[in-house]
């Protein structure tokens, strides 16, 4: 995959189609650390012992309409080819969590890429789903959630095309921020 954004939507997706209701996204960058984590858990239907196993396997998929998931592999493969480290858990009926570190400075660490869209595209896609998505920069901090977004749109759909702008450019706006050194 092209950057990290990619993994985070191919990751999610997988916890869509595991009929979560809830998905939690947390991004770490921590310069002074040299550390870049991505965790990523959601209350699905869970995989098996054997499944879970079998999860990092690029020939290994779930899906019927293709006989590769690479989507998992090559998130493990980055992160260990970026002196990282790579975890998922499964409890069946219960959840999944996937996290992935990378060395910040590790020449070989893919850019963030596009985090606002990915995250507004899952977001404004999946309507009935909660999303929270937490980035952390050093000592800064930025939420997005869309159980508070719903309440503030006071019955406004979160798909109606004037908020889906508006949120992109709510979400880069506050990226920004926390990111502007002191």
């Amino acid at each position: 995959m092209k950057d990290l954004s990619l993994h985070i939507l191919d990751i999610a997706q997988n916890s869509i189609s595991a009929k979560a209701t809830f998905i939690e996204i947390l991004l770490v960058e921590d310069t002074l650390n040299d550390l870049f984590s991505i965790t990523i858990r959601d209350n699905g239907c869970g995989m098996s012992k054997e499944t879970l196993e079998k999860v990092v396997d690029p020939y290994y998929t779930s899906r019927t309409t293709r006989k590769v998931g690479l989507g998992i592999p090559l998130l493990k493969q980055n992160a260990e080819r970026c002196e990282g480290h790579f975890s998922i858990t499964s409890k069946e009926n219960k959840g999944t969590e996937l996290m992935a570190t990378f060395r910040y400075n590790n020449i070989d660490r893919p850019a963030l890429g596009d985090i606002a869209g990915v995250i507004v595209i899952l977001a404004t896609s999946n309507p009935k789903i909660d999303f929270v998505y937490t980035h952390r920069y050093n000592s800064k901090e930025y939420c997005f959630d869309t159980r508070e977004v719903t309440k503030a749109l006071e019955g406004t759909p979160i798909n109606d095309l004037k908020v889906t702008r508006f949120l992109k450019e709510m979400v880069k706006e506050n990226l920004d921020e926390i990111q502007i050194e002191e």
